[in-house]
This record gives C-alpha cells, sequence and structure tokens, in this order.
C-alpha cells in the first residue's frame, strides 16, 4: 500500500532465561529514510533488529517486513531484503571478490558488481580471502553483499565500524543514495555523528522499550538546547561538579575523561561564571567550547553516563 511503512515492529517481547531483553516495543520505519536505532550496550535493539531479519522468533508482539512475517514468509522476503550483520557473517575461506559475484548470482538483477565495486574500493582486496581481511575491508564487502540485490528495505548494522574517513564517506553517500532510491533504511549504530548525519528518523532504545524517538532537530531541541563543552588539565570529581553547578545555577555532567557539558540555560554570564569558578580554584581550562546540543548529548541524557 503506497505510504505504508517499510517496518513495523509493534508491542515486540524477547525473552532470554525468563529475562525481557525486549519489552513491548514498537516501532516503524519508513521507505525513502534512514531510521536510526540507538541504545546502550544490552538495551535490546540487536534482538530487535534480529526479530526483524528473521533471525529470531518474538515471544510476543508482531513484525512485519514489507507486510510479511520475517519468519513465516521468509521465503518471499528474502530477495527484498538486504542484511548487514555487526560480524559481518561472511564464509572466511572463499575470496572476497568470488563470495560478492556469488550472492549477487542469487539475485534477479543485481547491481553492476564493476560499480559497486569502485564505490566501495573492493577492487584492492577482490583476490584477498575474507580470513586475511582488515576490519575495515570486511565490513565493507558485507555492506556491498547487502545491497547488492537492490532490496526495498536494507539493515546495516554498525556499517562504519572499524572504517577509515575515506571509507566511512563512502558508506554514507552510498546510504544517501539507497534513501534517495526510496530504500527503508534501518540503522544500529554507536557513532553519533553518524546517526546524526544520517537518519530521518532516530528510535532511543533502552532496557527493552523506546524511550523517546523523533527526527534529529525534534531529539536536539528538548529543554535547552545550547550547552557549554569544556576541558580542564586536571579531572574533577564529582563534588567540583556539584559545587560548579551550584555556581552557575546549571546542570553540569561529565561527557568524557577529562570534558564535562554544562547544559540548561546557559548565557555569557554562564560562560564567564565557569571560567571564574576555574579559576578560584586554580584549574587549568584546556579547552571551551559554546553550541547547541548533539545527538550525543541527547543520548547520555536518555540513557545515562555510567558504564553497564
Amino acid at each position: 500500500m503506497p505510504g505504508s511503512p517499510a517496518v513495523v515492529v509493534d508491542g515486540l517481547v524477547k525473552s532470554y532465561g525468563g529475562r525481557a531483553v525486549v519489552d513491548g516495543l514498537s516501532l516503524a520505519a519508513e521507505p525513502g529514510r534512514v531510521t536510526a536505532v540507538l541504545g546502550p550496550n544490552g538495551a535490546g535493539k540487536t534482538t530487535t533488529v534480529e526479530c526483524c531479519e528473521g533471525l529470531r522468533s518474538p515471544d510476543a508482539g508482531t513484525v512485519r517486513v514489507l507486510g510479511l512475517d520475517p519468519v513465516a514468509e521468509a521465503r518471499e522476503l528474502r530477495p527484498r531484503v538486504g542484511v548487514m550483520l555487526q560480524d559481518g557473517g561472511l564464509p572466511t575461506g572463499v575470496r572476497a571478490g568470488e563470495m560478492l559475484a556469488h550472492v549477487a548470482r542469487m539475485y534477479a538483477a543485481p547491481r553492476d558488481l564493476g560499480e559497486l565495486a569502485e564505490r566501495l574500493g573492493l577492487g584492492s582486496f577482490a583476490r584477498t580471502t575474507v580470513r586475511r581481511l582488515s576490519g575495515g575491508q570486511r565490513q565493507r564487502l558485507a555492506l556491498a553483499a547487502a545491497v547488492v540485490g537492490r532490496p526495498d528495505v536494507v539493515f546495516l548494522d554498525e556499517p562504519s565500524a572499524g572504517m577509515d574517513p575515506q571509507s566511512r564517506r563512502a558508506v554514507w553517500e552510498l546510504v544517501r543514495e539507497l534513501r534517495a532510491d526510496g530504500v527503508a533504511v534501518v540503522l544500529t549504530t554507536h557513532l553519533m555523528d553518524e546517526a546524526q548525519d544520517l537518519a530521518d528518523h532516530v528510535v532511543v532504545v533502552d532496557h527493552g522499550a523506546v524511550i523517546a524517538q523523533g527526527s534529529v532537530p525534534e531529539l536536539v531541541a528538548t529543554g535547552d538546547d545550547t550547552s557549554v563543552r569544556l576541558t580542564t588539565a586536571r579531572p574533577l570529581d564529582a563534588g567540583d561538579l556539584a559545587d560548579l553547578g551550584r555556581s552557575v545555577g546549571a546542570a553540569v555532567s561529565e561527557a568524557s575523561a577529562g570534558t564535562y557539558l554544562v547544559a540548561g540555560g546557559v548565557t555569557p554570564a554562564t560562560v564567564a561564571a565557569v571560567t571564574a569558578w576555574l579559576a578560584g580554584r586554580d584549574v587549568l581550562l584546556t579547552g571551551l567550547t559554546v553550541g547547541r546540543r548533539t545527538l550525543e548529548d541527547v543520548f547520555l541524557d536518555l540513557t545515562g553516563r555510567h558504564l553497564r
């Protein structure tokens, strides 16, 4: 049906050992759009996508891809879906070029292999066995295998992990091309800049459920979207951050080692108060930027900043 979502997940539940990894999750992905599914490790996003790919069966709820059940109607659905797994899922004993040619022969109208190889720089290692490829090379080969059949829906799990900047750019351009061709792209990634640059719609998952969703502008605009990011020569402890927050009248948190985020009602006076607080405690400021909140800021606010 025109205008119908390409992927619909409704009330999905999946448990392992009596523990619900996915707990009533619902989402949709539209044709001609990139839908990014984000979440910390163990949030349930990979299990959700595996249910969409037909690799796992739901315990409850429904999953439909192009209107079909990805488990019960896998044979009919498989020619229309491309899948790029995080671990590649590639046979390791064959040459890269032979593997891609074999995959292409499974489809009625595959992409031109020469064009695809040039786009993703596969020619330099086409005669190398998969087991000898670098991580980035395997990722490029796995992406080529996922799109060679001209799918209507493609699931990409960490598509640019381990890639150099040139390869990353080529992958991003190919994803944009897929979107322009009307393909529904479902992207899982831990790279917030990748999601921010590519995604039309972002779904944030944690503890097996959707906790936020919307376009990138919608998500970063929640609350006050201006922040101060600062780095210091020595680390600030929890007491320092609490005291700094009280002094400047804003929320202060650790974004990464040695880098801190001041958010919420940031004004020129806030910036002056931050520098004055640091100077008063003889803490050297090594970097300070003022700008809009990023998708990474939103993600950390939603899912927390502690390790799991």
